[in-house]
């Protein structure tokens, strides 16, 4: 009697346990019916364990990822191993609602889930076990860690005026591109512009109003690029991008139309028209350049004859 009694107390316990604890807790029988649905599911899911119990899990949640689970949970009846599902391979199976509090930005709760084999006295694995973790808590904090990195990494490559590449960035795309010619013998060309009479616009408008200018002409570059260009501040109010798979003749063709371009935009700043115009240097990388500072040295080359021939034009270096 007293083995009885204390078999039952176990039981008892073992019961109390299965519904209480802090995870979710499902079995299902060889054809996904339900057969264990603990506390955590009920507070979850709204359901009880009474109403469900019996039930097809894809029937009463339409919503599953129904191929892909089931898939994961027959290999498990299969091969008689545990599966693992992160929330970084899917953020949620059961789409529960998130309510903690230190997280309330997140809408619903993250979850990691083990599929564990349940197997008979035989031997033979007749039911799954799902157990249901919430890792809301570790997801946002390391989606948000990672946002925060990714920030501050934009931050390290962008110019604050502008919003394009900063020098150091810059020149490391021109010196990833310069490598691809020499490896690959890819064409690439660089372009390098500054602003006709800058200091002359300062110098009447202010500094305030050379910021806006250095602005207006960084965005309207900035809708003038392809994906695969790489626009910076050189300096000042000195541009530079680096074009790859293009000859300098294509790129010709995009200095102008960005020359013409803001010719024709002229910026109003406190009720003032500013007008200005923009000199481009063109440097095609080839042979003859042996290093990348050798092919911007070119493009700057080039950028200084346009000044001197008049300015508001593009020239290609040329040997």
């Amino acid at each position: 009697m007293a083995q009885n009694a204390d078999a039952m107390n176990e039981l008892h316990w073992l019961i109390d346990m299965v519904q209480t604890i802090e995870v979710g807790l499902v079995v299902l029988d060889r054809n996904f019916n339900i057969q264990l649905w603990n506390g955590f599911m009920e507070n979850h899911s709204g359901i009880s364990p009474n109403a469900i119990k019996g039930c097809n899990l894809f029937e009463q949640f339409p919503n599953l990822p129904a191929n892909w689970l089931k898939q994961k949970m027959e290999s498990v009846f299969l091969l008689k191993n545990r599966a693992f599902i992160s929330w970084e391979q899917r953020p949620f199976v059961f789409k529960f609602k998130n309510y903690r509090p230190i997280t309330g930005r997140a809408e619903f709760m993250y979850q990691n889930v083990t599929l564990l084999p349940l197997a008979s006295l035989t031997g033979q694995v007749t039911h799954l076990s799902m157990i249901v973790y919430d890792v809301t808590d570790i997801a946002i904090n390391k989606l948000q860690l990672k946002a925060a990195n990714t920030q501050l990494e934009h931050l390290s490559q962008t110019d604050g005026l502008t919003q394009l590449f900063n020098r150091r960035h810059w020149q490391q795309c021109m010196n990833h591109e310069y490598e691809r010619f020499s490896r690959y013998g890819d064409s690439a060309s660089l372009v390098m512009f500054d602003i006709d009479h800058f200091k002359r616009v300062n110098d009447t408008y202010g500094h305030m109003a050379g910021d806006k200018v250095i602005q207006h002409i960084a965005h309207i570059l900035s809708q003038s690029l392809r994906e695969t260009d790489c626009a910076g501040r050189y300096g000042g109010e000195e541009f530079a991008v680096v074009m790859s798979n293009t000859r300098a003749r294509d790129a010709w063709h995009f200095t102008e139309r960005l020359r013409t371009r803001i010719a024709a935009s002229p910026i109003q700043f406190e009720g003032q028209s500013i007008q200005v115009t923009i000199s481009l240097g063109i440097a095609e990388v080839g042979d003859p350049v042996e290093s990348a500072s050798m092919w911007l040295s070119n493009a700057d080359h080039a950028l200084y004859q346009a000044k001197q021939e008049g300015r508001n034009r593009s020239i290609i270096f040329e040997e």
